[in-house]
């Protein structure tokens, strides 16, 4: 933006200082027009691009991958816009990026058996899909540098800061994934994607797209920002997408996951982070409620859709009671279960029943989020079995929910190095007495290869025949949501 001032005329600097400054200004002019570039000649000296490491095939094979399997939970890329990005990326830096951050996303997921890639001239020579991941993240990172995309965003910059985000949490680099995620929705509200008012105008099923690619965003910082104690920045102020591009599309689980954490606003937050303290029995009940009621008994849905709706919505219910005990809203004679100090043994029965229903497949493609939702519900649940309670005679008791809980989360990829170890001092700490029994328990099932919660976690392509969802299962990454 240019202002004009009109000022008294004064003489400016003289000599060799008029000289220097000169000078200086038009180094910050050519400076700028080399950041603002997102076009760099392939081949050319200047070219931050790494040779080899993003090739033709490598992109298909991700994309593909991507389409197939995470495009459920992540419904924000069209794929007549990517082969159009992937026939621009020895053009634009800003393809090249979104491309690379894409890829990265789907090399690093614990969940994906991709196949091994092999990246021939690449320099780089990584020996792993894993180490060809991170390879491809730091790729983006680096040469995005040359992008002035925060004066400048675009839909692709928030979709890269967003699979970057993916990236970052699934290699557990916590304090980077949050940057980048509020990077995201930053640039998100750059653009105006949280007014209604952005979106009458344009193309309806890019718009679409945006929507949905701002519905995930909200629902991507909740979770994470209940997870990591972290504060809100976007809220729910547009309307969900109800024109799908494509009949094909499977995003109803998307809805759902949606629907499920659009009651945790600013209040619940603010409670959660300790930024207030008005807090309510009857709040408390009804938020309660309405997790109950927020899922259908039957989801028509993906099977690994489900794997993250149920198991959210567990944990979710979990949080609900930690939060009310923590404001001393139970009571051992409250007609609402919810609202009973033994509440956290109904949510870890649901969670066993349900988790006995799904491939292993479906849940270990959301990496270490899943797992740390289970290892929450497992904590409340030791928490529980530590008071003077009576729970009701049944089959199954608080022990055994908890030795199959921990079981499974011994069982995911991920979770026996970074979470077992966690649950067992817990258990130690706080169940000194129940410690041996657990481990022994668990040493059994595993000797004895009886898992008990992975019964039907043998073959994911098979379980829509035995499991309740009318698809066969996709797999997905959110840390997110």
């Amino acid at each position: 933006m240019v202002v004009n001032l009109l000022v008294t005329t004064k003489k400016g600097p003289k000599g060799s200082r008029a000289k220097v400054i000169s000078e200086l200004r038009e180094t910050q002019k050519h400076s700028g027009q080399a950041v603002r570039s997102s076009h760099s000649p392939p081949g050319s000296p200047k070219d931050p691009r790494t040779p080899g490491l993003l090739t033709a095939d490598l992109v298909d094979q991700c994309t593909e991958t991507f389409f197939a399997h995470m495009y459920p939970t992540m419904p924000i890329l069209d794929l007549k816009q990517i082969k159009m990005t992937m026939a621009e990326v020895n053009q634009s830096i800003e393809a090249y990026c979104l491309l690379c951050s894409l890829a990265a996303l789907v090399m690093i997921q614990p969940g994906i058996d991709q196949k091994p890639v092999s990246n021939g001239t690449c320099s780089v020579s990584p020996t792993t899909n894993l180490a060809l991941g991170v390879s491809l993240m730091e790729e983006a990172v680096r040469v995005r540098k040359l992008l002035d995309y925060v004066e400048s965003p675009s839909i692709t910059t928030v979709i890269t800061s967003f699979f970057l985000f993916g990236c970052s949490f699934g290699l557990n680099k916590q304090n980077t994934a949050w940057i980048h995620l509020r990077e995201a929705t930053a640039l998100a509200q750059l653009l105006g994607m949280q007014d209604e008012g952005t979106y009458m105008a344009g193309d309806c099923i890019q718009n679409s797209i945006r929507r949905r690619l701002f519905w995930l965003l909200f629902v991507t910082e909740r979770a994470y920002a209940l997870q990591k104690h972290k504060p809100l920045t976007l809220h729910a102020t547009i309307e969900l997408p109800f024109l799908d591009p494509e009949p094909r599309d499977s995003i109803t689980g998307f809805y759902h996951l949606v629907n499920l954490y659009r009651p945790f606003d600013d209040t619940f937050v603010g409670l959660w982070n300790k930024s207030r303290s008005d807090c309510s029995a009857f709040w408390l009940a009804q938020l309660q409620r309405q997790l109950s009621e927020a899922l259908p008994i039957y989801l028509n849905t993906t099977e690994s859709q489900a794997a993250d709706l149920r198991t959210s919505q567990q944990w979710l219910r979990t949080l609900v009671w930690q939060l009310s005990i923590a404001n001393g809203c139970l009571s051992s004679s409250s007609p609402e279960a919810a609202m009973t100090f033994t509440y956290p043994i109904e949510i870890a029965k649901d969670l066993v029943a349900l988790t006995g229903q799904l491939s292993q497949q479906s849940m270990e493609i959301h990496g270490v989020g899943l797992i740390e939702k289970l290892f929450d519900v497992a904590c409340a649940l030791v928490d529980v079995m530590s008071l003077p309670i009576n729970p009701a005679n049944s089959e199954l008791g608080p022990l055994d929910y908890l030795t199959q809980l921990i079981n499974l989360i011994s069982t995911l990829r991920g979770g026996e190095s970074r979470y077992l170890p966690l649950i067992i001092a817990k258990i130690r700490d706080t169940l000194p007495a129940l410690s041996s029994p657990v481990i022994r328990s668990l040493n059994t099932e595993i000797s004895n290869g009886c898992k008990l919660v992975s019964r039907k976690r043998s073959n994911s392509s098979n379980s829509s025949a035995s499991s309740p969802f009318s698809t066969p299962p996709f797999m997905l990454y959110y840390p997110l949501p």
